[in-house]
């Protein structure tokens, strides 16, 4: 199998936020903010596998800022690691102010999905093919937090 470049599957979504989306004090839900990282995240993992992406774990989500009504959501969601069956995904949550145009980082999360086929079983994924600094920097990462996973999983540490 082909391996893919980080860029064939990078994301960038946008999204304003309506007020059912905000809680009585005009932030956005935090839960309503998940689903889009999830959605972001899941649209980076099918262009890595050109199949149906089945969210495994999400993992720790810092929100760093407060998103408000009025300002424009925007993901940036690119693959991580790639396994035989499994990615890891970053999204990277920025928000920007229309009328004034200053962007923030609002939050980050990585995602694990697996891919499935036709049938819903699991299926290869491409390897990754890390090209930059950033890239392999991102990926070794990916590697340890897998790493901590699996030890947690198998009660050893």
């Amino acid at each position: 199998m082909q391996g893919k470049t980080v860029e064939e599957s990078a994301t960038v979504m946008h999204h304003l936020p309506m007020p059912a989306d905000t809680n009585v004090a005009g932030a956005v839900h935090g839960g309503y903010l998940l689903k889009l990282i999830d959605n972001a995240g899941g649209v980076a993992a099918c262009r890595h596998a050109r199949a149906h992406p089945v969210t495994a774990s999400l993992g720790r989500v810092d929100f760093l800022s407060a998103i408000y009504l009025g300002e424009l959501i925007i993901l940036k969601a690119s693959v991580n690691f790639a396994g035989k069956t499994s990615m890891e995904v970053g999204v990277r949550v920025e928000v920007e102010h229309l009328l004034s145009g200053v962007v923030r980082h609002a939050a980050t999360c990585y995602l694990t999905y697996v891919a499935m086929d036709d049938r819903g079983k699991p299926c290869d994924v491409p390897p990754l093919l890390v090209v930059s600094e950033v890239e392999r920097r991102r990926y070794a990462e990916a590697l340890e937090r897998r790493r901590v996973r699996d030890a947690a999983r198998s009660g050893s540490s």
